[in-house]
């Protein structure tokens, strides 16, 4: 349809418009550090894995917002290929269970799905991942089953301490400014309920990418809730644990925690610690790497 200029121009400055308060919001409730570098994420072949790594392990990778299970495809399929076994859950509200999504889903309901998975299955000695906002769940997870757990790594992922929020877990920030971040938040989730998703490409997949469709189409809104509730550990939550930290860093997440958590464990003798050269969502544009990294933790 052919349309008058004043009305085209009127219609593309609302368009612009539109997606300049969507990515004012998306910084703000990516919480943390700016930190972005330069770069883009790989998006070359992965190698293929021909020989098990050692003994089998039993995994447990727990994804991060707007994700699902079907996020862990390929690292699924790799690990499966050496012989080990491997869960990977999607969280209430979200993926196939976003039909489950309610005001009621908060970070327990999230910790809940994991702890009862691991006792439904009889799981024992296993090698807990977590992606993103999936730190705060393992966190909570292993402070509760530490007994049941042999390692625990986090994916550019949050690293909380016993009260601390998503939104207040990282570098230290001022309760005004935490409450800056909840408002932006909100702006996300107008409905008070789930928060609407990110483009592929704020998740560390460039443009172009074999997996970049296949992730919008998949990517689902995320409970509000899951962010604003703290955490309770009574137990140290992974302290005391076999612990790995892998940051993403080409490019880094803008205005996320992961930078500083990464340097904080960088130096730190009780972590391994490891740097990744692609972006966020490391599972999809790098998964023959994590596997790699998943294997000799």
């Amino acid at each position: 349809m052919t349309m008058k200029g004043e009305e085209t121009g009127e219609i593309n400055s609302l368009k612009q418009e539109k997606w300049s308060r969507r990515q004012i919001i998306a910084n703000a409730a990516m919480v943390g550090l700016t930190a972005a570098l330069s770069g883009c994420a790989s998006t070359r072949k992965q190698p293929v894995i021909a020989q098990r790594a050692g003994p089998s392990k039993t995994f447990v990778l727990v994804h991060g917002a707007w994700h699902g299970g079907w996020c862990w495809r390929d690292v699924r399929s790799q690990l499966e290929a050496l012989g080990h076994r491997v869960f990977t859950p999607t969280l209430t509200g979200l993926a196939e269970r976003a039909h489950l999504l309610s005001a009621d889903v908060g970070l327990d309901t999230h910790i809940t799905d994991i702890t009862s998975l691991i006792d439904y299955y009889d799981l024992n000695d296993i090698v807990l991942v977590g992606h993103s906002y999936g730190g705060m769940v393992i966190t909570g997870v292993a402070d509760a089953m530490k007994d049941r757990i042999e390692a625990i790594i986090y994916l550019d992922a949050a690293l909380p301490k016993n009260g601390e929020t998503m939104i207040s877990q990282g570098p230290e920030r001022s309760p005004a400014v935490i409450a800056q971040i909840q408002t932006a938040l909100s702006g996300l989730a107008p409905d008070g309920v789930g928060m609407a998703v990110f483009p592929s490409e704020s998740l560390g997949i460039p443009k172009g990418h074999p997996s970049y469709d296949w992730v919008a189409q998949k990517l689902t809104p995320h409970p509000l809730k899951t962010w604003l509730d703290p955490i309770t550990l009574e137990n140290g939550g992974s302290s005391g644990l076999q612990r790995s930290y892998i940051h993403c860093t080409a490019p880094a997440l803008p205005n996320s925690s992961f930078p500083y958590h990464a340097a904080q464990v960088e130096t730190d003798q009780s972590w391994t610690y490891h740097a990744l050269a692609t972006g966020h969502d490391a599972m999809v544009t790098a998964p023959g790497e994590i596997v790699r990294i998943l294997t000799t933790a």
